[in-house]
Formats: structure tokens, sequence, C-alpha cells
């Protein structure tokens, strides 16, 4: 299942029922600098003509404290968050979720394999903060280790865009099959795809036109793909390995 919205995140989840949500995995708007400043790891920009004349985003401007509660209250009691921020924000994110009654278990680390050139050191990772409602739960897959080795994206849809690799691991970390996930941020929909690869149902917000149809179009052609996969794999069994 995926269920999508083209508007405004914070209204959007205003209309999400208390408690009705597996698993939240989001990559939100949030301050940044530019190439070659201390600040930045990336993450959503305002600059214009800053990105492969695309430009930065016009709508980078919500606060934290405006969208934070809003996922606490759908959020499952015992179910995780993980929110991806930079150095920049970090400290703000940290005492944001705490103000909206999250638990942090701790920060996770996406090592990348490219770098941000930097006047003092090159940026090569960006933060994920793992946090979760009510009672801890364990991951699924307690031998995941802290720092996360994915290599970064190629040809990307959206600036700010996350390898599916990268949220699948999330995701099958922190859910079952069939569960329900919640990216309000979605942008051109990295976490929607890893759901439908992991048998995951899938909410997702996004406010700029474009990156939603992208999104929307990946969905569809992911879908096509499966039901493509299965149609082989059915010839396949009917006739056996002998055909």
């Amino acid at each position: 299942m995926i269920n999508t919205k083209q508007g405004n995140s914070v209204e959007l989840l205003k209309g999400l029922e208390s408690n009705s949500i597996d698993l939240i995995i989001t990559d939100p708007p949030y301050k940044t600098t530019k190439r070659g400043n201390s600040g930045g790891t990336g993450g959503m920009l305002k600059e214009d003509n800053f990105i492969k004349g695309n430009g930065g985003f016009a709508n980078n401007d919500v606060k934290f404290s405006e969208w934070l509660p809003l996922c606490y209250n759908a959020l499952r009691d015992g179910g995780h968050f993980y929110v991806m921020t930079n150095n920049k924000c970090l400290k703000e994110m940290l005492n944001e979720l705490e103000k909206a009654k999250f638990n942090v278990f701790k920060t996770l680390i996406w090592a990348k394999d490219n770098c941000i050139t930097n006047m003092y050191y090159m940026d090569s990772h960006e933060y994920i903060i793992f946090a979760y409602k009510g009672k801890a739960n364990k991951i699924n897959n307690c031998g995941t280790r802290s720092v996360l080795n994915i290599p970064n994206c190629k040809n990307k849809l959206h600036p700010s865009e996350k390898p599916i690799e990268l949220m699948k691991i999330l995701i099958e970390n922190s859910s079952k099959e069939n569960d329900v996930v919640l990216d309000p941020f979605m942008g051109s929909g990295s976490t929607g795809v890893a759901c439908l690869k992991s048998n995951r149902k899938f909410v997702g917000f996004e406010i700029d036109e474009n990156y939603y149809k992208i999104a929307t179009d990946r969905f569809n052609s992911e879908k096509g793909e499966e039901k493509r996969k299965e149609k082989d794999f059915t010839q396949n069994s009917l006739f056996g390995d002998g055909m």
C-alpha cells in the first residue's frame, strides 16, 4: 500500500490518527551552509542556482517544533523514529526531540563515499538520530553497526536524495512486513521505494509538486517491476525446473 499526498506536511500530519504509524523515517528541511564553509553536510538548501541550476528549496523554513510533536502523536507506543540532520542542526534537533517527549537511543552515522569541500575537515557523513516513543524495543538485526557505510546516490533526482539501501536497513531493523511507515518530507520518494522492496505500507507527504511527481513515478515504476517479477516467478513455478 502506498498512500501519498502533495501538500504542507505540518497540516497533513495533523490529519493522522494517534498511534496509527509503526515507524517514521525522514530527512526534513533544515539549515545548511554553502559548500566550502564550515557548517553543512548537505540537506535542504535555499540559495538560488545552488545545485546544478535547480536552485535550493523555497519550503525549508519549517521549524522542528512545528512537526515533531505531530509525529510523536501519530507514532504508536514503542515505535522507532529516525531523523536525518547535519552538525549545524544536531543540537537543536536533539533538544526539540526531547521537548516532543521522544527518547533518543543514539545518533547513527551514515558514512558516504563522497566529500563536501571544507576549509577544516571535509564532511563525508550525515547524522541519523535514532529515537523512540514510550517503551523501548530492540531492532530486528542487533548486529547492525552504528556507522552505516553506504555509497551516496548517483544521478540524483533530488539534491538530498538518500540511497534506497540505507533506507532499507532502517526500515527492516525497525518494522515488520505490512507495518505502516511514514515519511512526512518524502522528497523524491526513496523511503517509499524501500518500503515497496521490503513489503511495508507507506505513507508519504511532499509539498513540492515537481518532487511529488518524481516520487509517484518512482513508486509506479517499482510496483510495475514487482508485478513483472511475480509473473516471471509464477510462470517458472508452473513449468518447473525442467522447462
